[in-house]
């Protein structure tokens, strides 16, 4: 075997493991052999669930006043911070892509909250393109504050690769959903008036935008230097890769037995194993840098999937309440224990937004173990473009210094 095979099935079996190990352990958990509602897609399956618990609700207010003492004060964690510094001045306008991009999401966003139909069909599908629209939108202003530079305007293929990594990724998190019994499902799938063909692609090009969305908010906290430095020369937390996949097979295979007291594992469970792959293998991930304790990558990959949760469950929200007329089959409701209390103009309750957390960097592991597996380049940091008048000004500041 070729060392590049080698390393492909190195890559591969544990991610197989964490497709079959649910199969494997749903034939002795249920009847059937597979949960309900396995193989619907969407997933439309949101049966009873256990309601309130004070217990488990209170474990995870404590998890995530952690989670938020954490980010919001990195000092009392031994953080001392990293150099600030200085982004390039731009001489860069808005991009025509930001204008177009607005145009998309306030259309879209008009359309797919009013539910007019007077566009006809076209209200069933303005999920897709407000997002995308959006995505272009927060790519504009990357391009501005980076003089220049952003994933479209220099990483275009980068960006193609995120919505088709985007596409997969989810088909495999809606897999996951089955074996915690609908933690998320799609209840208006089946009043709008589609095939089951046209459906399934809708969908599928839905999904696209996921990953891309994660990026664009990515670098857009990157340009700010002193958040960059934040979270830098903080503790070292070094993990071993095989520990890792064995703990994340373990998670899994646990979730489906409890799928209830562990539904917090739909997430936990792939993203520890694709993590202990990635170390395993010496390969670039965010926990290269927090075992050096630079925290940046990962922090900022998991608030852009936390503010961008915010966005995302705002306007699922307003799409569908009232309940009629029903026009958008992207439209999702959560079937969550325990915790589903405090909903503010959102379908997700108040503690679910701190699983976006986990769930954005588990996003970016999957485009960078897909980059390692097929061959593509995963790197999706933007340098700023310097220009003249950034080296006026350091010429300037050495010659006063002189």
């Amino acid at each position: 075997m070729s060392v590049k095979m080698n390393m492909k099935w190195k890559l591969l079996w544990p991610v197989l493991l964490t497709i079959l190990v649910p199969l494997l352990v749903a034939w002795f958990v249920y009847p059937t052999h597979l949960p309900p509602g396995f193989g619907q897609f969407p997933p439309q399956y949101g049966g009873d669930v256990p309601g309130f618990n004070l217990t488990y609700f209170i474990i995870m207010l404590i998890s995530v006043i952690l989670m938020t003492c954490f980010i919001a004060f990195p000092k009392l964690f031994g953080f001392k911070g990293g150099e600030v510094k200085t982004m390039p001045v731009s001489t860069k306008s808005l991009p025509w892509w930001f204008w177009a991009g607005t145009i998309f999401t306030l259309f879209f966003w008009w359309l797919m909250w009013t539910r007019d139909t007077v566009f006809g069909d076209l209200v069933y599908w303005s999920f897709t393109p407000l997002w995308w629209g959006f995505i272009f939108v927060l790519d504009g202003i990357v391009y501005k504050r980076n003089n220049g530079a952003s994933l479209f305007a220099t990483k275009p293929k980068t960006l193609l690769a995120a919505g088709i990594v985007s596409i997969v990724g989810w088909v495999y998190f809606e897999y996951y959903d089955y074996f915690v019994l609908g933690n998320w499902y799609y209840p208006q799938v089946k009043y709008i008036p589609w095939s089951k063909l046209t459906t399934t692609i809708e969908f599928l090009i839905t999904y696209s935008m996921i990953t891309p969305v994660f990026f664009q908010w990515y670098n857009l906290f990157s340009t700010f230097p002193r958040f960059v430095a934040r979270y830098q020369n903080g503790p070292k937390m070094k993990l071993n890769g095989n520990l890792m996949i064995i703990i994340g097979l373990l998670i899994i295979a646990a979730m489906v037995v409890y799928p209830y007291p562990l539904f917090w594992a739909v997430w936990i469970g792939p993203f520890t194993v694709l993590t202990g792959v990635l170390l395993k293998l010496n390969i670039w991930n965010p926990f290269t840098n927090i075992a050096q304790g630079n925290w940046t990558a990962g922090i900022f990959m998991a608030l852009a999937s936390f503010t961008n949760g915010i966005v995302w469950e705002f306007w699922n929200y307003g799409c569908c309440h009232p309940v009629q007329p029903i026009t958008n089959p992207n439209y999702w409701i959560y079937n969550i224990p325990y915790v589903d209390v405090i909903h503010i103009f959102s379908e997700m309750p108040l503690l679910g937004y701190w699983g976006y957390l986990p769930f954005g960097v588990l996003v970016w592991q999957v485009f960078i173990w897909s980059g390692k597996l097929l061959g593509f380049n995963s790197d999706i940091d933007i340098t700023p473009i310097t220009n003249s008048i950034d080296n006026g000004h350091v010429n300037q500041t050495t010659e006063a210094a002189s």
